[in-house]
């Protein structure tokens, strides 16, 4: 029987500018497309999240690209390695690729899936397709990782080069996939599907050469909408960044923060669920656990941060600018710890990525990657006057503002704010920061 290759699908669901698929259709005469539903991911899950309704309908897409009834990907359910054990049984393999995830518990069951293949006889090719730069290459001329994003990016931009936003024209040879019996996909058992709204993924040229003056509105719709697509690799990285060098410095920035994040999550893999700034481990939250149903809630009286929680637990999305400002004021006005407030983005989240979820929470805590942090405390009721100045925003997600029915601020600003940098002070003297 003749040696075929696998193309795993996993934070990469396209067909265009592919990485690892361009190298393994261009390596291999035969390649098997597979999509694995990890059930240890899965059993995460409540019954119904957005997310995984998003996953199974970009499947469906895909092989609807691919347009000839027995061209599909195969989906399967399960834990990857006893799928791994299950192809291996069926087909004779000669090389398994998939373009490299660089989180921790990815990291680790890439491992063991190498480890298993290396047993078999069978390659493990991995690319970086993601992100541009792998961790590791945006160093300081000692050698070290950049901590601090300014440099950081200062860095980035003078090593990229055109290589680095190469096309990958791997949708020109899917005819290699092998033909399979069925293209139907079952949906993940135990889990039901929900709806959702999410744009196409593209690139908006007018959005995007006027990002910097409207992404700070709510109520503009100034923001891409691309952070999903990117989380699920449905649209390039390269593609990105190749438009942003030409349309926006800001929105390349923020293409850069995300990167800076997953290097910081890699070569700092304890951030996961520790302080960046590892002495705030100790730090004094008060942690009052019914102030933070509240700010679940969205009732908190303060009506920016309302909106954003409520826009979030309806949609699965909150704007950048308000998500500062809800984070801000758990960690600052509250007192929570960010791993709370974390935690619970991570279970709304449509775009949820943990390295940005991680990597902001902690910089709106000031336990991350910041020159001075803890004096930033945002003012609510400001930061509405000056990004939602007639309440667009506001009163799409808080119909009752104004009305006896909306409720009183948990908490005052001007005594938040002093409670806050108190304790930070006093903490910072007795650890001697």
């Amino acid at each position: 029987m003749e040696k075929i290759a696998v193309f795993w699908f996993r934070r990469d669901l396209r067909l265009i500018d592919n990485k690892a698929l361009y190298h393994a259709l261009k390596e291999n005469e035969t390649v098997l497309p597979i999509f694995i539903f990890d059930t240890d991911i899965l059993n995460k899950f409540p019954v119904e999240d957005r997310r995984v309704s998003f996953i199974y309908d970009q499947l469906q897409i895909l092989n609807a690209e691919l347009k000839k009834p027995r061209k599909a990907i195969q989906v399967f359910h399960g834990k990857p390695l006893q799928i791994f054990q299950k192809i291996t049984e069926e087909f004779k393999l000669s090389t398994v690729y998939c373009n490299e995830d660089y989180e921790p518990d990815a990291i680790k069951r890439d491992k063991e899936i190498s480890a298993f293949l290396k047993t078999k006889g069978i390659g493990f090719k991995q690319f970086t397709d993601s992100i541009i730069m792998r961790p590791g290459r945006v160093l300081t001329d000692k050698g070290l990782p950049y901590t601090v994003f300014t440099p950081f990016s200062r860095k980035w931009k003078s090593i990229l080069c055109d290589e680095d936003v190469k096309n990958y024209p791997s949708d020109n040879y899917t005819g290699k996939f092998i033909e399979v019996e069925s293209a139907e996909i079952q949906y993940p058992e135990g889990k039901s599907p929900v709806l959702y709204t999410i744009s196409k993924p593209k690139f908006n040229e007018n959005l995007i050469r006027n990002y910097h003056s409207l992404r700070d509105f709510p109520a503009k719709n100034g923001c891409s909408g691309l952070g999903i697509h990117f989380r699920f690799g449905t649209i390039s990285i390269r593609q990105a960044v190749k438009i942003a060098s030409q349309w926006s410095e800001t929105w390349l920035n923020e293409l850069i923060w995300r990167e800076f994040f997953i290097h910081i999550l890699y070569l700092f893999p304890y951030v996961e669920n520790r302080s960046f700034r590892k002495e705030y481990d100790l730090f004094p939250w008060l942690n009052n656990e019914e102030d933070f149903e509240r700010w679940k809630n969205g009732e908190t009286g303060y009506p920016l941060v309302d909106a954003g929680m409520r826009e979030l637990n309806a949609t699965g999305y909150m704007h950048n600018r308000v998500r500062m400002v809800t984070a801000g004021f758990l960690t600052k006005h509250l007192l929570i710890d960010w791993r709370w407030g974390e935690t619970y983005f991570a279970e709304k989240l449509m775009d949820y990525e943990l390295s940005s979820n991680n990597g902001n929470w902690q910089w709106a805590a000031g336990t991350g990657c910041d020159a001075a942090p803890y004096f930033r405390i945002f003012n609510p009721e400001s930061q509405a006057k000056k990004f939602d100045p007639n309440n667009e925003y506001i009163l799409q997600y808080i119909p009752e503002l104004g009305s006896k029915k909306y409720m009183r601020p948990i908490i005052e600003h001007g005594f938040a704010r002093i409670r806050c940098l108190d304790t930070f002070k006093s903490f910072k003297a007795i650890r001697r920061i």
